[in-house]
This record gives C-alpha cells, structure tokens and sequence, in this order.
C-alpha cells in the first residue's frame, strides 16, 4: 500500500454518490483512518466548520469532492449558488488545510470547466481556451478556480495540490429526481415510468445531436484513489474513458435496456449544453496507470437493475 493510503484522511462529500466509492476503494487499498465530515456537523461552507472537521480528523490528506451539483435546469436556475457554494467551500478549505499543515490536498473538479467549443479530445492543456458552456459556466468557473489555487499554493508555499477532472459520471445509486438529475438516470426514470404506465412515447430533452462521455462511479472512485497515492504534479489530469456517444444514441440505448418501445421526442426548445465532450486519457494512463475497466452498456445495466431494485413498481415484464 502506498505510504499516502496509510496516513489520516479526510473525504469531504464521503456520503455522497461518489463519495461512498472513493471512502470504500480506499478502505479496498487498505486505508483504516478515513474521516467524513458530514453536513449535518460541520458546514463547510463556512470557515469554522471547515475549521472544526479539521481539527476533528487532524488529515493528513484532504480528498474534496464535496460539491452542489446538478443537471443543465439545476444549473440554469441557481447560477448563483452554484458559483458561491462550490468557491467558498472549496478556497477556505484549502487555505485551512494548508494553514493545519495537510501534506496532500486532491481537488476533484468537473469537465464542465471546459471551453464550450474545446477540441476534442479535451487536452488538459486546452482548459484555459475559452469560455465554458453558459448553462454550467457558473459551477465550472468555481471549481476551476480551485486549480489556480492549488498551483498558488504550490508555488508559494510548497503545498501539494493536485487537479482530477472526471467526466460525467453515472452509475447506480445515481440522483433520479427528473428536476436535478443529469442525463443518464434522468433517461432511465422517465423510459421505465413511460413503460410501466404504457405511455407510447417519452419527451427528452435538446436536439439530441450533442455527444457525452461517460465514467462509470466505481471507475472515477479507483482513478480518484490511484491519483492521491501516485500524482504529484500541479498539472490538471482527465479521468475518463476516451469514447463519446450522442444523446440520441444514447437514449435509444436507454430504452432498449428498459424494455420502451414507444417513440423518443426531441424538445428542441431545451438547451444541448456543451456540443461535444470527449477527453484525451493519455496523462491519467502515464501518470498513475489509470483506465477505465467498465464496458458503458454494462454500468448502464448495473445502474438501471439497481434503480428497479429501489423502485419495485416500475418493474413490469416487456
């Protein structure tokens, strides 16, 4: 086990979807000094309850995944606290981190820091090259900054930062509220609903034409881990796996798996988002040996049994 796996280690966001596979891997590598700060203790949105989780958990190593996330409509009507809630959460954490003397602090960010019209493949290198899509360009400059930040520190004051950005992520126990869930589990909910009430057709949104990538949770979680023992750059690292669909693809997909056989309709008047995002993996599989081991048609299984096992009543036989 890799010395940094040995040491205190606190995940901000440990309860939540990602966070309970980045805790679990690490305690898979061997890890048995893990500490989540939950919401309900300590707000980290304030100084004082960053202050009181680390004087708690004394780390050794920070992991912040903590964040407020959601889907396009999320974001369109709360820009605001989007913005404030993932900057300050995540700039006093880090500077309290490094004022207790945390030896490691890993920023995971978000794809959505791309340039709107990035080349694809997304290059690391390329993140600066414009402006980020509007819809998510609140949430994606928030946690951009936090890359700065941690190049600052490190500059300045020796401070090991490192920078993962992982892709769309999905997998079971994903967020199915149709208001703020992203693509995939919003997909399944509304294919297995339509099914089980016999509706012949399912409204999705956009055009359809836009392409995604998408990592599976427990792939991001091992990425996540392998970086905090092995990366020590201030270089910004993609996690993902290198293959993107479009969303009409990937609703035909969605609803061959479910069992709907009724018609997709495209609303057009909703907004595509970004209009392609497909990352170049090359420098997570150099740096720390990372590659996305899960087949897309397999999680998509995965989290859709485990969304039928939570909602019994949506599985009716085709």
């Amino acid at each position: 086990m890799h010395v940094w796996l040995t040491r205190r280690i606190m995940v901000t966001g440990g309860a939540g979807f990602l966070g309970q596979r980045v805790v679990r891997e690490l305690r898979r590598q061997g890890a048995s000094s893990i500490f989540v700060p939950r919401s309900a203790d300590y707000d980290l949105a304030t100084p004082a309850g960053i202050q009181s989780a680390l004087q708690a958990c004394r780390p050794e190593v920070v992991i912040h995944l903590a964040a407020k996330v959601g889907g396009i409509e999320a974001n369109r009507r709360s820009p605001g606290s989007f913005f404030y809630k993932n900057a300050i959460m995540g700039i006093e954490l880090m500077e309290q981190a490094r004022l207790t003397g945390v030896a490691k602090f890993v920023t995971v960010g978000t794809v959505c820091s791309y340039p709107k019209h990035a080349p694809v493949p997304f290059r690391e290198d390329d993140l600066w090259d414009g402006y980020p899509e509007e819809t998510n360009a609140p949430y994606g400059i928030a946690k951009k900054m936090l890359l700065v930040q941690g190049q600052a520190y490190r500059e300045q004051y020796g401070f090991n930062a490192i920078y993962l950005i992982p892709v769309n992520l999905y997998g079971p126990g994903d967020n199915f509220d149709p208001q703020t869930s992203h693509v995939i589990p919003g997909l399944i909910r509304k294919f297995l609903e339509a099914k089980a009430a016999g509706a012949s057709t399912v409204t999705a949104w956009g055009s359809g034409a836009v392409s995604r990538e998408f990592l599976f949770v427990d792939d991001a979680a091992e990425g996540i881990v392998r970086a905090t023992a092995l990366y020590e750059s201030a270089s910004p690292v993609n996690l993902g796996t290198g293959a993107e669909i479009t969303i009409h693809d990937l609703a035909r997909e969605i609803a061959t798996l479910t069992g709907f056989n009724g018609e997709i309709i495209w609303d057009s008047s909703k907004p595509d988002g970004q209009p392609r995002r497909r990352l170049d993996t090359r420098r997570a599989k150099e740096a720390f040996g990372f590659v996305a081991p899960t087949p897309f048609r397999e999680g998509l299984e995965r989290t859709i049994a485990d969304f039928l096992a939570r909602n019994p009543h949506l599985a009716v036989s085709t």
